[in-house]
């Protein structure tokens, strides 16, 4: 369907919502991709992929997903401070990386990794957890080596000792929270959040739309609560050749958990 130029309130949005809910069952024509449930959205409301066409639409997103999703929705890139040292291909990788499983195959023998998805409320298996530190307004990045699982990781723990000790890291990685809520609450604004039943029918894929909220402006005593409470984390993804970017992440479900107002329609 051709996406249409014309503005509408969102008053009618609400509206097509609504008469979407009723239709029931839709048969996904969109296939197995993570955006299928976004994209017949747009196709029936004769829209631009993820751009809602009401007055001041750029502050108004379309977020939709399968209820039944457990992939996690990127809410931005932030390499952590203090930036101008490159802690994450200057410190992380070299001092604290491992190697790569394609190290000798796809990539040099030399290659490194330092991949890590961290969260607050639990340290992961190689001794990495975030910190909410409120004194200093900021996220940390910290590092226990008693918490390592010695059994999985003794050889690369032998290996960080040689490198630099077992010590705390020597330039603490952290995320302001101010830094935060100017990134992620200017990229999230106002959002139409969307998530649809999904059953099978042999091959066939249907999405039932029976959630859906409108979710007004970030706030950001809520977006640190989340992090707190281990319901956002921090993605690192770098390897000697290339440092894919360090993204902050949350489970879909939890995204109205940010905002200052939700409201539900149906």
């Amino acid at each position: 369907m051709k996406a249409s130029l014309d503005l509408i309130t969102k008053e009618q949005l609400i509206e097509k919502f609504r008469k979407l809910q009723e239709e029931g069952w839709i048969y996904n024509y969109r296939g197995g991709n993570a955006g299928a449930v976004g994209n017949i959205v747009e196709d029936k409301f004769g829209i631009a992929e993820n751009n809602l066409p009401i007055p001041n639409a750029a502050e108004w997103e379309l977020k939709a997903q399968r209820a039944t999703t457990s992939s996690l929705l990127t809410l931005a890139h932030i390499e952590p401070s203090p930036r101008a040292t490159r802690l994450v291909s200057k410190m992380l990788l070299p001092l604290y990386g491992w190697p790569h499983k394609e190290a000798g195959i796809k990539y040099s023998e030399n290659e490194k990794s330092f991949r890590s998805t961290t969260w607050a409320n639990e340290y992961t298996d190689r001794g990495f957890r975030l910190n909410v530190n409120r004194k200093e307004q900021r996220i940390e990045f910290i590092w226990d080596s008693s918490k390592c699982d010695k059994d999985k990781h003794w050889n690369w723990l032998q290996e960080v000792e040689r490198n630099i000790g077992l010590g705390p890291l020597p330039v603490l990685p952290y995320w302001g929270f101010n830094d935060l809520y100017t990134k992620i609450g200017t990229k999230l604004l106002n959002a139409f959040y969307v998530r649809a039943d999904v059953k099978k029918e042999g091959k066939d894929e249907y999405f039932y739309y029976n959630d859906v909220r409108i979710l007004k402006g970030v706030n950001i005593d809520n977006l640190i609560n989340c992090i707190e409470d281990g319901l956002v984390c921090v993605d690192f993804d770098a390897r000697t050749g290339h440092n894919h970017g360090t993204k902050f992440r949350v489970k879909f479900e939890h995204l109205p958990k940010f905002y200052t107002e939700v409201i539900k329609l149906f």
